[in-house]
C-alpha cells in the first residue's frame, strides 16, 4: 500500500540542477534555477549549490551527463546532502538511476510544486485536487521509482524493489484511488457551481497572476477582509470570493491560486474547478510584480495559462504592483530626481500603449496609488454592468 508524507523535510540540504538546452540562455537557467530555489524554500528546504550543463537534449538514462552527475554524486557525499532536485520533470527510471549514483533522494519540479501544494491545501475541495494531481504524477512512474515510493514509507535508499506483482497490484490501487477522488472532486464542484450560481446578478472580478506578486494582498485591500498573504509561493489555494461595494456598486472579487512556469499538467487539470473563478469573471485584474527581472516572461506564462483555460479574451485591467520594490532595485542614490521621473513616465507611457490604458501602477505593501486603482475597477465594473445588467445601472448613479 503506498503511503504519501511530505517528501521535504525542515531545513534539510538541496542542491538544484538544471539544463542549458538549445532553444535556452543561461541568463534564462539561471532564473528558472532561483525560482527552483524559491520553490525549495518553500517547502522547507535550504538550498546549498545549484548545478547547471548544457546539452542539446536530456540524457534518457540520468538526464544529465555522465560527468555531471560524478560532480553532483561527489558533492552530494561531501557536503551531507538530503535532496537533489531537477528543474524539469524527469522519468521514474531516470528518478531511479540518478538515486543509485547519487544516493540520496531525488525529485523533480513537479514532485515539489505538488508537495507544497498539499502542505497548504485547507478546504476539502483544494486537498482532494492535491491529491488527485499527485496520483496522477505517480501513476506513470510507478515502476521505475520503487526507491523513492519505499522512503515515502519509511524504507530505506537502495532497497530492493517489489516484485511485478507487487507493482501491479499497486498500480490498480493508484488507478482506483484516482477513479475515488475524480467522483469526490465532482461531487464538490456540483456544490461549488450551485454556490456560484446563487451568487445573484453581480458582475464578478478576479485576480490573477503569477505566484507571490502580491494577489492577495490586494484583495485584503480592496476588500477590507483578511486574505492569508505571505512572501512565499502558491500562499493562496483556495479562491477567496468577496462582495465589495465601491460608491454603491456591488460586484464580487475574487482572488485565486497563482500561476507559475512549468506547472504540472496534472495539477492544472484537478484545479480546473477552482479556476471556474477565472473562466467566469467578467473582469480580470491581472497582478504583476514590476520588480521582478523577469516580470515580462511571467506576464507571457500568465496569458499562456488563460488562452489554455479560455478566458483571454475577457477585459483586463493590469496592475503593475511592487513599484516601491521597482525603485529600490533600479533607482540608486545618486540619479536625480528628473531621471527618475523620466524612467517612469517611459514605464508607463511603454505599458499604457501595449495594454490600451488599461493598467495602473500600484505598491500594495505600502498603499500608494490605491485610490486611482479603486477608480479604475469601478469605471470597468461599471462599463460591464451596462452591457451585462442594463437594468441594474440606474443603482448605481
Amino acid at each position: 500500500m503506498i503511503e504519501k508524507k511530505s517528501i521535504i523535510k525542515k531545513e534539510e540540504k538541496a542542491v538544484l540542477v538544471g539544463l542549458i538546452q538549445k532553444d535556452q540562455t543561461e541568463l534564462q537557467v539561471n532564473e528558472y534555477l532561483l525560482e527552483l530555489a524559491f520553490l525549495a524554500e518553500t517547502a522547507g528546504a535550504i538550498t546549498i549549490k545549484m548545478f547547471k550543463q548544457r546539452l542539446q537534449h536530456p540524457d534518457s538514462r540520468t538526464f544529465v551527463g555522465k560527468g555531471k552527475l560524478d560532480e553532483i554524486k561527489q558533492y552530494v557525499a561531501v557536503k551531507d546532502i538530503d535532496t537533489v532536485i531537477f528543474d524539469d520533470e524527469l522519468s521514474g527510471s531516470q528518478i531511479a538511476n540518478i538515486e543509485k549514483e547519487v544516493k540520496c533522494r531525488v525529485i523533480d519540479r513537479s514532485d515539489l510544486i505538488l508537495d507544497i501544494f498539499a502542505s497548504r491545501a485547507r478546504t476539502a475541495q483544494a486537498k482532494v485536487q492535491v491529491e488527485l494531481a499527485q496520483y496522477q504524477y505517480i501513476l506513470p512512474r510507478l515502476k521505475g521509482m520503487w526507491s523513492h515510493l519505499d522512503r515515502q514509507s519509511g524504507a530505506g535508499i537502495g532497497s530492493r524493489g517489489p516484485g511485478e506483482t507487487e507493482i501491479e497490484t499497486d498500480r490498480r490501487i493508484v488507478k482506483d484511488k484516482i477513479s475515488l477522488l475524480r467522483k469526490r472532486l465532482e461531487e464538490i464542484d456540483k456544490q461549488s457551481f450551485t454556490q456560484r450560481k446563487e451568487r445573484g446578478e453581480f458582475i464578478r472580478v478576479a485576480l490573477v497572476g503569477y505566484t507571490n506578486v502580491g494577489k492577495s494582498t490586494i484583495m485584503n485591500l480592496m476588500s477590507k477582509s483578511d486574505v492569508f498573504a505571505e512572501n512565499k509561493l502558491f500562499a493562496t489555494l483556495d479562491t477567496t470570493t468577496r462582495k465589495v461595494v465601491f460608491e454603491n456598486t456591488p460586484f464580487l472579487l475574487s482572488d485565486t491560486v497563482g500561476f507559475i512556469r512549468k506547472l504540472p499538467h496534472h495539477l492544472v487539470e484537478s484545479f480546473k474547478s477552482t479556476l471556474d473563478e477565472v473562466r467566469e469573471a467578467d473582469v480580470l485584474l491581472h497582478v504583476v510584480d514590476t520588480s521582478h527581472a523577469q516580470y515580462e516572461d511571467q506576464i507571457a506564462v500568465v496569458n499562456k495559462t488563460l488562452q489554455e483555460l479560455k478566458a483571454f479574451d475577457k477585459p483586463v485591467v493590469t496592475i503593475f504592483n511592487k513599484m516601491d520594490l521597482y525603485k529600490q532595485k533600479y533607482f540608486d542614490e545618486w540619479l536625480e530626481d528628473e531621471v527618475k521621473e523620466d524612467i517612469l513616465r517611459e514605464l508607463k507611457e511603454r505599458w499604457n500603449g501595449i495594454t490600451n490604458n488599461q493598467c495602473v501602477f500600484v505598491s500594495a505593501i505600502e498603499k500608494q496609488n490605491i485610490e486611482e486603482l479603486r477608480t479604475v475597477i469601478l469605471h470597468k465594473v461599471r462599463d460591464m454592468y451596462q452591457v451585462k445588467y442594463p437594468y441594474k445601472t440606474v443603482f448605481f448613479t
